[in-house]
Parts: C-alpha cells; structure tokens; sequence
C-alpha cells in the first residue's frame, strides 16, 4: 500500500524584507540629498568668490524682525572692493576679532580653548570665532548656537579658506557684518558713524567701528560709552602691533 505524502509550505518573511527595502531608499535619499546639498553650497562658495554678496540671512532675519515689531525696516549696503576699504579698518577687525587671522587655517584652536575654559569658570570674553568663521556664519548660516550650525560653520570655513584665501574672506567679512542697527558693511558703516568713504577711516575711527561689533545694536561708534572709548584705544595700540596687512 503507497503511502501518501503531503508537503508543507513555509511562509516566508515578508516584513523584513520590507523593512529592508525600506531602509534602502531612506539611504539613497539621504546620500542624494547630500549630493545635492555638497553641489549647491560649492556653487554658492565658487560664485560668490567673484561676485558680491548680495544679502544675508542676517540681514533678512532682521528685517522681518523689525517687520514684526512693527518698526521701520532700515537697511543700508553698499559693496566696495577691499582695495576701497582702509587698511586702517582691515588692521582694527584683526587686532580686535582675530589677531592670528593672517597665520591660521580657518580656525584659532587656542582661542577656542581659551573661551571654552573661560566659559566653564562662567566668564564672558569674546568667542573663539575667527574671522573665517564669522564670515562663514554671516554669509551662508544662521544665528544661534547648536552643533548642527557649528558642524555647518566649519564645513563652510574650510572651503572659504580653500576657495577664497585670506584676502577674498576679509572683503567679504567687511562688506556684510553689521556694522549698526540696520547698517551692513564697511562703507556703509564710515557714511552711518563719521559721513565718510571707507578709503577715509582714520585708526581712531576704524577702531570706533571694531569696538562694537561683538553688539552693533546695542554701542555706538561715535558718542561712546566710556567701555567702547577703553575699548577704541586698546584696539588702536594693538593695530601698532598689526603692522601692514599682507595677504
């Protein structure tokens, strides 16, 4: 008598190979948008070391701020090439943001252990930023402090230092940070404070405009607090120091 055999069929795993599938197009999304992401900030990067900024997110930030609160949207840019900017200005900026700013690659380490340290014993000393990544920030970033825009800050810094060199980045750094309330940019900034060209900046008056930039809004240039006069004549001693500015 034959004896009759039954075959079962096993089930196979659908759900993990649906989880799988699954986590394959989220990678292939995240590489493209990566791609994507690498290819527009080179482009923007590679365009504006030949064409002038435009605008900034700051500037637009603080438009609509002022927008908001219901005040007059002020703002005043004028783009100048650094051969039109005092050298006066150029030595106060370094002297007083970035002293090691014709020597480092993008980033002063030492100063960023400096504020860092200075930071834990809960003082307040001007940040460990360089000029690089001031510029880096005020073109292509926002404000505030998270790791995601520090992450994204020194990404930009390295290309601008690579792409633009020294001397392109301190054109662009004084032709876009606020220089006063609604004032953007050296030019701006000499016509805002002392009704001059940028050429004309005297060192007192070039220091007049470096000392209130870590608040632009809140000190003055001209008609000082007794802190931003202190402030003037440090930053006038140590642009003796500076000496002439080669890029």
């Amino acid at each position: 008598m034959a004896t009759k055999t039954t075959s079962k069929k096993t089930k196979q795993p659908v759900k993990k190979k649906e989880d799988t599938s699954f986590t394959s197009k989220i990678s292939r999304f995240l590489f493209k948008a990566l791609l994507w992401f690498f290819g527009i900030s080179l482009f923007f990067v590679v365009l504006y070391k030949f064409v002038p900024v435009p605008f900034t997110p700051l500037m637009v930030i603080r438009a609509i701020e002022n927008k908001t609160a219901g005040n007059e949207v002020y703002f005043s840019h004028d783009w100048e090439p650094l051969k039109n900017i005092s050298d006066n200005l150029q030595k106060a900026v370094i002297a007083s943001e970035d002293g090691t700013f014709l020597k480092h690659n993008g980033f002063d380490f030492g100063a960023m252990h400096k504020a860092y340290k200075s930071n834990e014993r809960g003082r307040r000393i001007k940040g460990g930023s360089t000029i690089s990544q001031q510029t880096a920030k005020n073109v292509f970033l926002w404000q505030g402090r998270s790791y995601l825009r520090k992450g994204l800050e020194a990404y930009f810094t390295v290309l601008i230092e690579i792409i633009w060199g020294k001397e392109r980045i301190m054109e662009v750094y004084l032709n876009s940070i606020e220089m006063g309330d609604g004032v953007y940019g050296a030019q701006a900034a000499a016509e805002h404070w002392y009704r001059k060209d940028a050429a004309n900046l005297t060192p007192i008056q070039a220091a007049g405009i470096a000392a209130i930039l870590p608040n632009p809004r809140k000190f003055k240039a001209t008609s000082s607090s007794s802190y931003i006069n202190n402030r003037k004549t440090k930053i006038v001693r140590i642009m003796r120091q500076v000496g002439t500015v080669k890029y």
